[in-house]
């Protein structure tokens, strides 16, 4: 009977995170493509690890794993998982809480300079010969001496600061849990009214989770304060943003652009009127998804659980549940 250890890779992950399994010599593993609940339910019993991206890991399926003593999350939001059941069985949580953040914050970037550039209109203008129209085309928007807020200062938040200062932007941060000297001495300025912080804003990126609070904190109410020139970016969680309502600010122009990465209902439905508003810059779900980040993602993920067996995990990736 072989003493190995049984590891469950929930959806693909990067060759770099395979190589670390396959080099191993205590562990067994099994990568799940077929993300079906009655599939992962028949491999799940038996494993001592599972390493997950956006498959839900519910309730029902943790209690079958009997076994099971450390899910790592390929990723650092973990709303896909039953965090109660994971407690209750007292199962370790931990993310990849050091490979995404500067791939997150450029595609930050690269949203607020293609809405604020006009990317789409003044490149199709080119292409389809309209080159004489150039001084009709509206007039795009500088970053520089501009403001911006950033919500919720974690290690993302903290990428983004410094190359929202390589363009001479004014940064404002709101995150109740980071003191004041961190933010200062990464040259922004800690605010603690969000609501009325964002009145002033020229843009917004957001990097908090979604929660109860936080379901649809940007919603018309606040949209319809805001600068005509402000720009809101969503690289977090679908959800705290009121997709409705965004759509119907932008229709307004209470706002002047917006950039989604993250969507209420992934994906989202051929309905949603985002898909269709010239306004908006759009990408799915794939902030992370540079070649150098899931390089990252895929190690962290398997040495996490590797450094847990061994009993050298280090606390800052563990989930407090």
């Amino acid at each position: 009977m072989s003493n190995k250890k049984k590891i469950l890779v929930i959806q693909p992950i990067h060759k770099a995170g395979i190589d670390l399994l396959e080099k191993h010599p205590k562990f067994d593993f099994e990568v799940i493509e077929n993300l079906d609940a009655s599939n992962i339910n028949s491999k799940i019993s038996e494993c001592d690890a599972l390493s997950i991206r956006t498959a839900k890991l519910s309730a029902a399926l943790i209690e079958e794993a009997k076994n099971l003593k450390i899910i790592s999350r390929h990723g650092v939001g973990y709303d896909n998982i039953d965090t109660e059941a994971s407690k209750r069985k007292n199962i370790t949580l931990t993310i990849t809480a050091n490979s995404n953040a500067v791939a997150v914050a450029e595609h930050v970037m690269f949203m607020l300079l293609n809405i604020s550039k006009r990317k789409e209109m003044y490149d199709s203008s080119v292409k389809s010969g309209r080159f004489d129209e150039r001084n009709k085309l509206p007039k795009t928007i500088e970053l520089w001496n501009k403001s911006i807020l950033i919500a919720g200062f974690g290690r993302i938040g903290q990428c983004l600061i410094k190359r929202c200062k390589g363009f001479e932007m004014n940064v404002f941060v709101y995150d109740p849990y980071i003191s004041n000297e961190i933010i200062e001495n990464l040259g922004g300025k800690k605010v603690d009214n969000l609501a009325e912080t964002i009145k002033s804003m020229d843009a917004i990126s957001l990097h908090i989770p979604l929660n109860n609070e936080t379901e649809n904190l940007i919603n018309y109410d606040l949209l319809k304060t805001m600068k005509k020139n402000c720009i809101i970016i969503n690289a977090a969680r679908g959800g705290i943003i009121n997709e409705e309502d965004l759509n119907k600010a932008l229709n307004e122009n209470l706002i002047f652009g917006a950039g989604l990465d993250v969507f209420t209902i992934e994906p989202p439905s051929k309905d949603n009127p985002l898909l269709n508003n010239p306004k908006v810059m759009l990408s799915p779900h794939t902030a992370a998804f540079t070649e150098e980040c899931m390089t990252r993602m895929g190690k962290e993920t398997i040495q996490n659980i590797i450094d847990f067996f061994d009993e050298k995990l280090d606390k800052s990736k563990i989930i407090k549940l």
